[in-house]
This record gives C-alpha cells, structure tokens and sequence, in this order.
C-alpha cells in the first residue's frame, strides 16, 4: 500500500472521529438531546467502521478526480468539499431526517448541515495536501476513468 494513500486515509479518519464526538456529543449535545433521536447505547464500532469505509474510498478516489499538481492543491481541496459535502448530505442526512421520528427536522437538518460544512472544510485540505505534487494516478493522467 502506498505511503500517500494511507496518509490520506488518516487524514479523512484523524479529524473525523474527534470532530464527531465534540460536535455531537459536547459543543450541540444538548440540541441533539432535544431532537430525541439517540440511541442511549451508542454503538460507536459501527460509527469508526463507517468513517474507515468513508476514508478509503475518499482516499482512492481523490488522485482519480483532482489534480495532484503541486500548485494545484487549493483548487483540489474547494472540488473535492463541492463534491462530496453535498453527496454526503444527500446520502446521510437527508434520508435520516425522511426516515426517523426527530422532535425537528429543520434543527436536524442545520445542525447536520453544519457538521458537514466543518468536516469538509477540515477534511479536504488535508486529504489535497496529502497529494500534492503527487505522481499517483492525477486527474490528469492515465489513471481517469476513460470519457467518451
């Protein structure tokens, strides 16, 4: 396994976890209290096994997207947060608040929302950075997804 990617991996998981608990379970614990939708047992394995998950695939996908140029890590970053912010929203917060029973579905939703701006906002300069000047498979070479 590549040095780079590993470090990419960790640098999706490293922030992810702690960001989590302080967002959720100090700074706005209190406001997800109230919207009711904890379990009391948190199962937190399934939480890390999902952010895994999560970093290896952002971790491969990244070189494949977006440029690895070494100038080019800033514009990489601002790509990756405007692609994968939204996607995240898409697929976990929006079908959690059309699915379970919450006392708010729009403090659900600004709350959610936010997390996901901040994570991003950490998550993708590092993940860019992690790549830059990297001759990993870039968005430039032959590594892409072939177009037609």
């Amino acid at each position: 396994m590549k040095l780079r990617y590993v470090l990419a991996v960790l640098a999706y998981i490293l922030p992810t976890f702690p960001l989590g608990v302080v967002w959720h379970l100090v700074t706005f614990g209190e406001a997800y209290q109230r919207l009711d939708l904890y379990r009391t047992d948190m199962i937190f394995p399934l939480g890390v096994t999902s952010m895994l998950i999560q970093g290896v695939v952002f971790a491969w996908a990244y070189p494949r997207l977006f440029s690895t140029a070494r100038d080019a890590w800033l514009r990489g970053a601002f790509g990756f947060a405007a692609t994968f912010a939204p996607l995240a929203l898409s697929f976990a917060v929006l079908p959690a608040a059309a699915k379970y029973q919450m006392t708010s579905v729009p403090d659900f939703l600004a709350l959610e929302t936010g997390f996901t701006v901040v994570h991003f906002a950490v998550i993708s300069p590092l993940i860019a950075l992690v790549y830059r000047g990297s001759t990993v498979a870039s968005a430039e070479g032959p590594a892409m997804l072939p177009t037609r």
